[in-house]
């Protein structure tokens, strides 16, 4: 038979035809099926029809099966066998997978990544128990080496110290300006030289601790700017407060923006970043890969890429 053919044939057919078999006569099989018997009669005239056989003698009571219907009848039978049997092995792939997995995220990425990791990983992966970590990304970074997370979702700048981790790209997301809203300024994207003669708010930690290898601090220094940089930090409500009362201007990751409460300021992009930053799935080269490990570096992977179209011009 030619796959295409199987179409010629109904499930409920042989469903039913069984059942008259087992429960011996169709009045019990439409009980035991929960259905009519008009309808299990049905199923086996309709399937008698298309195989161009009579499958019972219904001049016998109980109905007697025909040399025809004891012919069908194992091959009816293992069908029904062969699809409890697929749908059962399905269910055991899914609940195979256990364990737990720590995944570590920065706010923004996690606020993208978390609600469809949880929903997804428990839908395909019930056995698999997820651990959230929310921290910076210096903090993933330290948390990864200790072997406090297994998988983290950060940066690829600033680098990684020693080479004890390995990543793998997820997106890449534009630096955007955040003004206030009622600030009255020109139509269109922003220069760095623009910003720089601004007080600026930018990613990072507010110390010296590494900052100069943010992505907000390399683009300056990369077009030769020494911005006025009066506070850094990692929480995205806390630069839009600030710039929402007039206080500097924000340079940030697009990401943070558009998953934060952005009421009273306004997204401008900045024209001459055209890298911005680059998010990657991160782990430890020497870890012992895991069924659980490798289900979720694969639902990271799948996860819809956030959207930045709508970012003023």
């Amino acid at each position: 038979m030619k796959p295409g053919e199987a179409y010629r044939y109904r499930l409920d057919w042989f469903v039913s035809f069984v059942s008259v078999v087992e429960h011996g006569g169709f009045s019990a099989a439409a009980q035991a099926l929960f259905r009519s018997q008009s309808r299990i009669s049905t199923h086996v005239s309709e399937l008698e029809r298309s195989l161009g056989v009579q499958l019972f003698d219904r001049s016998h009571h109980p109905v007697a099966l025909t040399a025809e219907g004891r012919a069908l009848l194992p091959h009816a039978r293992g069908i029904l066998q062969h699809l409890r049997a697929a749908s059962e092995e399905a269910g055991r792939a899914a609940h195979r997978v256990r364990g737990r997995v720590r995944l570590g995220a920065y706010p923004s990425a996690a606020a993208h990544l978390f609600p469809f990791l949880f929903e997804r990983s428990a839908a395909q992966f019930p056995g698999i128990e997820l651990e959230p970590w929310e921290g910076a990304t210096l903090e993933l970074e330290a948390a990864l080496l200790a072997g406090d997370i297994d998988l983290a979702v950060r940066p690829v700048l600033p680098v990684a110290a020693g080479d004890a981790l390995t990543f793998q790209p997820l997106w890449r997301e534009p630096l955007v300006a955040v003004v206030a809203a009622g600030e009255d300024r020109p139509a269109g994207p922003l220069r760095l030289a623009d910003l720089a003669t601004r007080p600026l708010i930018t990613i990072g930690e507010n110390t010296d601790r590494e900052n100069g290898h943010f992505e907000s601090s390399l683009a300056f220094e990369q077009a030769g700017l020494v911005p006025d940089v009066v506070f850094r930090t990692n929480q995205p409500q806390t630069l839009i407060a600030l710039v929402r009362r007039g206080i500097a201007v924000g340079v940030t990751n697009a990401l943070a923006m558009v998953m934060a409460n952005t009421s009273g300021v306004r997204l401008i992009p900045i024209s001459d970043v055209p890298q911005g930053r680059e998010v990657a799935l991160w782990w430890r080269k020497d870890g012992t890969p895991t069924e659980a490990r490798e289900a979720i570096r694969a639902l990271v992977a799948e996860a819809p890429l956030p959207d930045f179209t709508h970012l003023d011009a």
